[in-house]
């Protein structure tokens, strides 16, 4: 696989792992970096959290020399926003605009997919941060409630940034509703930038197929309590064959044990989060919903990580 250039920065390959609220922190990133994805962005953050800083957002903000490149996530309603954020964001390499959060909490703040309304918002934000010198990107759904994406997708590149990544869904659809992956194509031939593919993408095989239509392949669900999808997916680009993923059962268990780690490591423990990232990565053997039920009643890490080396 040949590596992805966006403005100046090259990535080793052309996987990525999506920017989710609630898992992406900085240790999840870095497990799954190590198991090949190549980009990772902090979960999006509101640019009012991060003006009006508290441990929480600084939390979600830490990046090392080993989360490189990086990546931050930021949406927001207002331009004097993005202007005020600027020297905030100096630690990270892309500065990524989130265009397609459907949650009603940050589409009520005229954020997230909202902007999908006003596309000239989005534009003003782009320019804010290319001219304080920003390698910039956006990540936009298909539209609001209309398809409205190609339309822009053009005014997201005519702005200057310098990749888009489409989710290939309406921001009203479910995740029932499957990912539109022909708009992902005709976005792609529309446009100059990269182009990365997000939707529906759980196995080397559909990955392969993201990466026939698009210059990216952006890996969401599927990574949550799975880090091992990385390294299968570059196994299957190296010999056309799918890894069975009952078999990095165990590897993913002993990755939630190196996520514990990093995380007092890096001091972002927040057991709160360790309990939701266990009721993925406590899956896919016999008797896990009990094993999960019986991970929600610990209470320290000491306790998550022994309970966790127990089913290793």
């Amino acid at each position: 696989m040949k590596p992805l250039s966006i403005g100046p920065i090259t990535l080793k390959n052309r996987l990525f792992l999506a920017p989710m609220v609630d898992v992406t922190d900085l240790p999840y990133r870095l497990i799954c970096r190590e198991q090949g994805a190549a980009m990772a962005y902090t979960e999006m953050l509101n640019i009012g959290a991060i003006l009006h800083t508290n441990k929480k957002t600084q939390d979600m903000l830490k990046t090392t020399r080993e989360d490189k490149p990086s990546g931050v996530q930021i949406t927001g309603p207002r331009v004097s926003e993005f202007k005020k954020v600027v020297p905030f964001l100096r630690d990270f390499d892309i500065v990524d605009i989130n265009c397609g959060c459907p949650s009603v909490r940050i589409t009520d703040n005229a954020s997230g997919s909202y902007l999908l309304k006003t596309p000239h918002k989005i534009v003003s934000y782009i320019r804010v941060l290319k001219d304080a010198g920003y390698t910039t990107t956006a990540k936009i759904r298909l539209g609001f409630s209309r398809n409205n994406a190609l339309r822009v997708a053009k005014v997201v590149e005519h702005a200057g940034a310098d990749a888009l990544t489409v989710h290939a869904r309406l921001s009203t659809d479910s995740y029932k509703v499957p990912a539109d992956w022909k708009w992902i194509a005709s976005i792609k031939k529309e446009i100059g930038i990269p182009v990365i593919g997000n939707g529906d993408i759980d196995s080397g095989e559909k990955a392969v197929a993201m990466l026939d239509v698009a210059d990216g392949a952006m890996v969401a669900r599927a990574a949550m309590g799975d880090p091992r999808i990385f390294s299968r997916i570059l196994y299957y680009l190296k010999t056309g064959k799918e890894k069975d993923k009952r078999e990095d059962v165990k590897k993913n268990l002993g990755l939630f044990e190196q996520y514990m780690v990093l995380a007092q490591k890096h001091e972002v423990l927040d057991m709160a989060r360790v309990k939701f990232l266990g009721g993925h990565f406590i899956a896919g053997f016999n008797g896990a919903a009990a094993k999960r039920a019986e991970f929600m009643r610990v209470k320290t890490i000491e306790d998550a990580r022994e309970f966790v080396q127990k089913l290793l």
